[in-house]
């Protein structure tokens, strides 16, 4: 997701996309070490994703 397209999004959107990304963040990182998840860079997104997000709500502010 770009920062771009996160800028167009309202401040409740970002705020429901936040609890989205952490929620797949945690089943991602849990289900890595049951070996369930196939792409292991899967977890460095989706923190690079919160990290846009949570700048984004910054700037809003």
């Amino acid at each position: 997701m770009k920062i771009s397209e996160l800028r167009k999004k309202t401040k409740n959107e970002l705020d429901n996309l936040l609890l989205v990304k952490r929620e797949d963040l945690r089943k991602n990182r849990f289900g890595g070490f049951s070996n369930k998840t196939k792409d292991v860079k899967i977890v460095n997104k989706t923190k690079k994703v919160i990290a846009k997000i949570l700048t984004s709500l910054k700037e809003k502010e």
